[in-house]
Order: structure tokens, then C-alpha cells, then sequence
């Protein structure tokens, strides 16, 4: 095999990889070997390919290992009627690659996914051995993400946990109803059982380990999943419902979502064109409300506008805020943690430095104004020692006052 078809190969699988969002990597610290013999680490920098929760930058490598598939999702550009250029590595040049980009500081891990070829069992067999050739051939400590196939057998999906730090399972779609129609051939209650599995193992593990030192560890940075956004009819209320209960059922440690890009030759079924992409990126807003700031799913779907969809002009928390003016203005001094992550404008540190702020002096407008990054938003929304908002709160057109000119990509 020459360089060049290598580098084709690469060029056709690094592509079809990028529709899947899950590769964020989190939760882990796999420390080189003694001796410094190990190869790679979780912990370096590189080029940016995806940020952890906690703000690091992790660099991988993200690849297929084919894109041939005997599966004929609608929405999927690896389809097995799509008209695509198709390409497959074997196990061991995924390996090389992996290796090779690491030492030269491009990478810090591997995310792999895959088309289905012959068979799940066989291309979750595959997937396996590119993680076994890199953990025991080579002793690669750097970051492993596989994606696994929930119609596999559940042992080689264990095999899979035992040398990724991550391991995902895609739901797909946000109904089943969507799922019927627009994947025909895979089932919820299959991809279900599977996501159950593993949480088993992930909580059978850690108990484990913590019983027995060297107990081996099992997928340590957790599992997580991915939905595509605006392939079906589902609102943005049903995707946050659907999400939260994955989050309770399955221990998840993400759920990703992905908005619907249109295909080559896409299915009569499809959507002409894709949802905006500030629709992906308001879910992920919400998704931040639930996971940190506390609002309960019916809360964030409270936020929504008629059709169910979360508005794309303002993010959820201040939608949310808007839609309950009678829980603000509060008190920068006397308000608790819990009322103070619900203003529009206040984040995780900027409550958390308030807090610690009070402690030691009343709080006006300008030292409120000191611990966050802009104090516009936040002003409608709190009092100070020398500050009430009176009316403010109560405008009409307060959503047009603080819905930004150019929306940017932030939290809150």
C-alpha cells in the first residue's frame, strides 16, 4: 500500500466522521507508564479538536474505520444506497496513524467510529482490536473514545470498556417514531439495552476498584450519546425531555447533539434544508441548565416558545426568566446560590465569586459588575445596595433590549 492511498483513505474517513459530535473527552487522567515507556498522555495540549467539560483543549483524531455500511439510515451519508466515495483501514493502520500523529504532537487521543460491514459483531470485533493493538501492543496511555454497536454482542462491547477510556452508544433520533421511520434498521430497545449494559459495568467496575486496587477499570470516563437535530419533527421540548431522561436512566456523562446537515441524493423524507445551526446550539444551552444550574426539565421546556422550540434570539435562561418576571429582581446580598444561578448573566464562577465577595462586604452595582463578564444583562435582574431596577424589569421590550445585535457563542 503506498503513502498516497493512505493519505485517500484518510482524507474519505476523516470527512465522514465529522457528523458525529460525541468526541468531547473528560473524566480521565491515564498518568505514563514507570519509566516514561508508555506512549501518549490525556493531560498534554495539541491542536484543538474538542474541549473537556473543564475547559481543557484535547486534540484527536477523529476517523471511521469504514465508511461502507450495510445499514440504510435516511439521514446517514454512509448509507449503504448513498453515492459516496467508500474507504476502510484495517485495525492496524488505524493504529499507525494514531501513533504517528501523536509523536508528532498533532493528537493526545482517538475518537473511532464506524459504517457496519458484514456485521456488527465483526465490525465491533475490528473496533476492538485498533484499541487492543495501541493499549498492549504499544502501551499507548493518550485518550481512547469507541464508539461501540449496540446490536453487538455484549462481551465484545465489555472488551470495548476495558481499553477506552470512553465508550458512546448513538440514540440517533429524540422519538421512536422518528427512529421507525428514519432507521429502519435499528431498534430502541436495543440501543437501550445496551446503554444499560454499560452502566452496569461502568458502576460494577468502580465498586471494584474500589474493593481491589489493580481491579481493571471499565470505560472511566463514563458513556455518552448523540442525537441528530432536525432530521425529524420532534421540538426542541421533546429533544430536552428525551435527553434528561437518558441522563437519569443511563448515568450518561454527555448527551450530544447534532444538527441535521443535508446529504448527496438525500431521501424524499428528509428535510430540504438543515435546522440553524443556533438551534444545536441553544439545546446545548439548556443542556448546561440542567446539568449545572439546576432547572428541571419541565423548567427548561417552559422556556420554549409556542411550537415548542427554544427561541433562537435569546438563550433559555434568560427566555426562562422573561416568562417568570415574579421570581426577580433578587438581592445580590441576601439571595441564595440557587436564586442567583437564574440570572440572565450570572454564571457557575460568577455566582461562586459573589458569594465569596459577600462575605465580606455589601455588594453595589460596580463590584457586581467586576465579578462578571458584562453587567447589561444582569441588571434587570437583581438588586444591589444601590441599585433597583423599578420598572425595568417589567418593560415590554426588555427581550429586545437584551437579545444581543450578534449572537455569540456563550453560556450565559
Amino acid at each position: 500500500m503506498t503513502q498516497q492511498t493512505l493519505r485517500q483513505k484518510l482524507e474519505i474517513l476523516a470527512d465522514a466522521a465529522k457528523y458525529d459530535a460525541s468526541c468531547a473527552s473528560s473524566g480521565t487522567a491515564r498518568k505514563n507508564s514507570l519509566g516514561g515507556k508508555g506512549i501518549g498522555s490525556t493531560e498534554g495540549m495539541g491542536i484543538c479538536h474538542a474541549y473537556a467539560p473543564d475547559g481543557r483543549c484535547i486534540s484527536l483524531l477523529k476517523i471511521l474505520l469504514t465508511n461502507h455500511c450495510i445499514f440504510d439510515c435516511h439521514y446517514c451519508v454512509n448509507r449503504k444506497s448513498s453515492n459516496v466515495r467508500r474507504a476502510r483501514f484495517s485495525p492496524q493502520e488505524v493504529a499507525n496513524l494514531t501513533l504517528s500523529f501523536y509523536r508528532r504532537n498533532y493528537i493526545e487521543g482517538l475518537f473511532l467510529s464506524s459504517g457496519i460491514i458484514k456485521s456488527s459483531n465483526h465490525t465491533m470485533e475490528q473496533l476492538v482490536e485498533v484499541a487492543r493493538i495501541l493499549r498492549e501492543e504499544h502501551d499507548f496511555r493518550g485518550y481512547i473514545h469507541l464508539k461501540t454497536i449496540p446490536e453487538a454482542d455484549a462481551e465484545l462491547i465489555h472488551q470495548a470498556g476495558l481499553y477506552a477510556d470512553r465508550v458512546s452508544i448513538n440514540v440517533e433520533l429524540p422519538t421512536t417514531k422518528g427512529l421507525t421511520r428514519l432507521a429502519p434498521d435499528k431498534d430502541e430497545s436495543t440501543i437501550e439495552g445496551a446503554m444499560g449494559k454499560t452502566k452496569a459495568r461502568i458502576i460494577e467496575a468502580k465498586d471494584e476498584r474500589k474493593r481491589f486496587k489493580h481491579a481493571p477499570r471499565f470505560a472511566p470516563a463514563g458513556q455518552s450519546t448523540q442525537m441528530i437535530v432536525g432530521a425529524d419533527d420532534a421540538n426542541d421540548a421533546a429533544i430536552v425531555g428525551r435527553a434528561s431522561g437518558l441522563y437519569k436512566r443511563f448515568g450518561l456523562r454527555r448527551v450530544y447533539y447534532s444538527a441535521f446537515s443535508p446529504i448527496p441524493d438525500a431521501s424524499a423524507v428528509l428535510p430540504l434544508k438543515r435546522p440553524p445551526l443556533m438551534r444545536e446550539h441553544r439545546l446545548y444551552q439548556s443542556d448546561w441548565l440542567m446539568r449545572f444550574y439546576g432547572y428541571a426539565p419541565q423548567e427548561v421546556a417552559q422556556a420554549t416558545e409556542k411550537d415548542g422550540n427554544l427561541p433562537l434570539d435569546i438563550d433559555p435562561k434568560l427566555a426562562w426568566a422573561l416568562k417568570f418576571r415574579e421570581q426577580f429582581p433578587v438581592d445580590v446580598n441576601r439571595a441564595s446560590k440557587e436564586q442567583l444561578l437564574r440570572v440572565p448573566g450570572l454564571g457557575t464562577v460568577a455566582v461562586r465569586r459573589i458569594l465569596a465577595a459577600r462575605r465580606h462586604r455589601t455588594l453595589r452595582l460596580d463590584d457586581v459588575a467586576k465579578l462578571t463578564q458584562s453587567i447589561t444583562k444582569v441588571r434587570p435582574f437583581l438588586i444591589t445596595l444601590d441599585w433597583r431596577p423599578t420598572v425595568l424589569t417589567d418593560r415590554a421590550d426588555l427581550r429586545a433590549l437584551l437579545a444581543p445585535k450578534q449572537e455569540q457563542l456563550e453560556l450565559f
